[in-house]
């Protein structure tokens, strides 16, 4: 479980350290980049990420979560450290979708591993703290940037990736435990004890997840997802970025940076407790709720006081609300559907976290402002919230009818 959540946070520290190099790139490549052109750029991980955490998720059910976590790791290591080495935009934003694909497929194969290892009573929380890796690595990344960018150069900042190819993969092909059984060995013996036999395993696979009795739900979680990460990775792509517009310099934007990601580790251990305590699904609902309340403040033009406070509450948010997604999905899926249905979700929100980086800068380059990027990830986690709402609807009315739900830990949610 720690390689895992090693492996975590140098996958949010990939994902964030394009934030922390953004203003750079613009200003010192010569590569021609606007604000509009970056915002696409930043996207290029996300939409690698997509692809990555769809396939990925199916093929840890069938080719093994270990593989697929190392693969992964190899593929989001190697293409981040090739980014500084770039040398021009075309080849960097290439270089980061193809990254993007590691990155995205890691979070759901090793959150559908640490599952099958704990009891169903701690999936949850060893879920949502997993999930902390990605806030923390966000938050290297800007405490780095601070010290490195100045010193070292914007490449700097991507070569410390390879960090994770030298000691953290050695470790994982030492200590990760292949957790899935052999699928082919299972089909043999049950097609040999008979063919009532071979039916009683249900298919794996997205046809699966959309069709009766996990349709609905397998929408609801991915409609959510896509809201939730458009907000969380909305703000990690440009908070720094804004905050230089609004009139800080590189180290003050990235110390908000640092207090967004911070939120989010808080953020990890309080939806952590709050979610066994209380249920993954209602506890996301209140943290979406909070983000959105923190965002809006946000436009008043509060204080620098009120700033840090109200980005550490949105870090808690939007970064919460998303741990518990990750949650509820373990909770509610069996086994053998487990890391597909964590792949649907986080790939499908990818669309969100593609979005994200694009749109926030297509706000800013048609002079609607700083606030208007704000005002946009507000929006998205006030419609999590609606959304996380209508899935405990739908759980709850299902609770008595589905009796997989009884056996795979859906009594948490």
């Amino acid at each position: 479980m720690l390689v895992c959540w090693l492996l975590v946070v140098f996958d949010g520290y990939d994902l964030i350290v394009y934030g922390t190099v953004q203003s750079s790139l613009i200003s010192e490549t010569g590569w021609g980049l606007n604000k509009a052109t970056a915002g696409t750029i930043g996207s290029m991980a996300f939409l690698g990420m997509m692809i990555g955490a769809i396939f990925a998720g199916r093929m840890a059910d069938s080719w093994g979560r270990r593989r697929t976590i190392l693969g992964c790791a190899v593929i989001f290591s190697v293409f981040t450290v090739l980014c500084a080495f770039a040398p021009n935009a075309a080849v960097f934003g290439s270089l980061r979708l193809l990254a993007g694909i590691g990155l995205g497929g890691l979070v759901p194969s090793a959150n559908a591993l640490v599952a099958e290892l704990v009891p169903t009573k701690w999936r949850s929380t060893i879920a949502t703290l997993m999930m902390s890796g990605v806030p923390i690595g966000g938050s290297i990344a800007a405490l780095v940037g601070i010290q490195l960018i100045p010193a070292f150069g914007w490449q700097s900042m991507f070569l410390v990736a390879g960090l994770a190819l030298v000691i953290v993969v050695p470790l994982g092909l030492k200590y990760l435990p292949e957790t899935l059984a052999p699928v082919s060995a299972a089909d043999k013996a049950a097609r040999k004890a008979g063919g009532k036999a071979n039916t009683i395993k249900e298919p794996s696979g997205f046809s699966s997840l959309l069709r009766a009795p996990y349709l609905g739900v397998s929408m609801l979680f991915a409609l959510a997802t896509i809201a939730t990460l458009f907000a969380w990775y909305g703000l990690g792509t440009w908070l720094p970025n804004l905050m230089q517009l609004a009139g800080y310099n590189l180290g003050s934007a990235l110390t908000f940076a640092l207090a967004l990601n911070l939120g989010a580790v808080a953020g990890s251990v309080i939806t952590a407790w709050a979610g066994t305590r209380f249920g993954p699904v209602p506890t996301a609902i209140a943290a979406a709720a909070v983000a959105a309340v923190a965002l809006m403040v946000l436009v008043t033009g509060p204080s620098v006081t009120v700033v840090y406070l109200m980005l550490v509450l949105a870090g808690v948010g939007t970064h919460g609300t998303q741990c518990l997604i990750i949650a509820a999905v373990a909770s509610h899926y069996p086994g053998h559907l487990r890391g597909t249905a964590l792949g649907w979700a986080l790939g499908t929100g990818r669309i969100g976290a593609v979005a994200a980086p694009q749109v926030g800068g297509l706000l800013l380059a048609a002079g609607l402002g700083v606030n208007s990027n704000f005002l946009a990830f507000a929006g998205a986690a006030a419609i999590a919230a609606v959304l996380l709402a209508a899935v405990g609807l739908k759980l709850k009315s299902k609770s008595s009818i589905s009796p997989s739900l009884s056996t795979t830990g859906a009594s948490n949610v």
